[in-house]
């Protein structure tokens, strides 16, 4: 089998709509995959679709919620800034506790110390310690439990005095 002979098979298993094509003869073996090309763009799109959605209907909720606190934002807002935020340094999903039949790593109004575990971050399957970098006293947990977080959100609110 010569090389036009292999090309002319090409354009026939192309024009064919077959996905695939083996050929085996004594000396020589030829496999001819056409849709490969085809399935990974829509393996993609499948993927990205519940990717988008997750954060689009994660999105409105917090909005939905800092919406009514709008109103009361002023009062507090006078007393936040004394108050020294602690973020999250990485997107996942945020626990309070180490373990469901675990109570909670701090509670408001526990004193804190640098180096403390406050809560953990799932990412990917890994459960990441996250430390307070002050000493203080827990004001305000601003997650709820089992929630997602984004990277920089802030997660509790710490009184160093």
């Amino acid at each position: 089998m010569d090389i036009k002979e292999i090309q002319s098979l090409i354009k026939f298993v192309a024009k064919s709509g077959a996905s695939e094509v083996k050929l085996e003869m004594e000396d020589i073996k030829i496999t001819i995959r056409t849709g490969d090309s085809s399935t990974a763009p829509e393996t993609t799109i499948v993927q990205q679709i519940p990717m988008a959605q997750a954060p689009m209907a994660a999105a409105p909720a917090p909005v939905a919620a800092e919406a009514p606190a709008s109103p009361a934002a002023p009062a507090p807002a006078e007393d936040d800034s004394k108050y020294i935020t602690i973020k999250s340094p990485i997107i996942g999903t945020f626990y309070r506790k180490p373990s469901p039949d675990k109570p909670s790593f701090v509670e408001v109004g526990q004193d804190i110390n640098k180096g403390d575990v406050l809560c953990v971050i799932e990412a990917m399957k890994l459960f990441n310690d996250i430390e307070s970098e002050v000493s203080g006293k827990i004001v305000k947990i601003l997650v709820d439990d089992s929630s997602p977080v984004e990277f920089d959100q802030p997660l509790f609110l710490v009184d160093p005095s």
